[in-house]
């Protein structure tokens, strides 16, 4: 689990700073000083602080609570807007994935987009909605993809509670760090992380139902809740070959059982024909011998 999330973690980290001096730093054998300590120290089953004041892209003072129904799940994005590169390319290939569902923000699910930069400010936010909100196009999904910035401290909050660990470069002002969906239960419990830049949506529609308890989606859903899981080593959701044998198990007993009912129904119903057949076969007797 946890060489394959660092490698994906790593390799996100070294897109967003420069690939060709980070590979300069391992043939070294040195790790350049950015990269310490940027990581992602998983917190699944803790909650986070929903009490915690940010600034929506109108600047209005908001809690994280608000994008909690006790319901639908919520998926957080940490990113920020002024970003050369990584967060763009990530926030298109989120937008790709958000397309490829056929759910709409702030209808199954709410969408949270944070930035870890206490600088950047409302307005700034502000374009970056419209501008995948409009890329999303999906009517109403502005109501329930939510922008947000905040305070140092608040910031903090936040990303500790869900274990994103990440630095600011030295001698600019870009900021090291990885990258990942994680998505978390209406009551703002962490049920999943998924890394890196290309989510499949089929794997987002899976974490929305796990995160909402199957109460989003429909039976497919359900069944698919119960017979994949997530694979930490892939990355992804495969499927479980002993959930698989148990339903496969259910079935086949149901099946039986059903068969062995219509033959038991056909048999009694057939008895039941020839105690009637005898009976008025002897009726028919008696009045013809009277």
């Amino acid at each position: 689990m946890g060489s394959t999330r660092t490698l994906i973690v790593l390799i996100t980290v070294l897109l967003g700073i420069g690939l060709a001096e980070t590979v300069h730093a391992q043939e070294s054998g040195q790790m350049r000083r950015e990269f310490e300590g940027v990581s992602i120290d998983e917190k699944l089953g803790d909650t986070i602080p929903l009490d915690v004041t940010f600034r929506n892209e109108q600047g209005e003072a908001v809690t994280l609570g608000q994008y909690f129904d006790g319901d639908r799940p919520v998926m957080l994005t940490l990113n920020y807007y002024d970003c050369p590169m990584l967060c763009p390319m990530m926030l298109d290939q989120y937008t790709r994935t958000l397309k490829g569902i056929e759910w709409v923000p702030g209808e199954q699910f709410e969408a949270v987009t944070v930035s870890f930069d206490p600088d950047e400010t409302p307005a700034m936010a502000r374009r970056q909605k419209k501008s995948y909100v409009a890329a999303l196009n999906k009517p109403g999904a502005g109501k329930g993809w939510h922008f947000l910035t905040g305070r140092e401290a608040s910031i903090k909050a936040l990303t500790d509670a869900v274990g994103f660990n990440y630095r600011k470069v030295e001698g600019n002002e870009e900021y090291a760090h990885p990258t990942a969906v994680i998505f978390l239960s209406g009551n703002g419990k962490v049920t999943r992380y998924i890394y890196g830049m290309e989510i499949p949506s089929s794997d987002t529609r899976q974490a929305l139902v796990e995160a909402s308890n199957g109460t989003v989606g429909n039976v497919m859903d359900q069944i698919k809740l119960y017979c994949y899981q997530f694979d930490p080593n892939a990355n992804s959701y495969t499927a479980d070959a002993f959930a698989i044998m148990r339903i496969g198990g259910v079935l086949a007993t149901v099946l039986m059982g059903g068969l062995l009912f219509y033959f038991w129904r056909r048999e009694r119903s057939k008895l039941e024909q020839d105690r009637f057949d005898r009976r008025m076969e002897e009726g028919l007797d008696e009045y013809v011998t009277a």
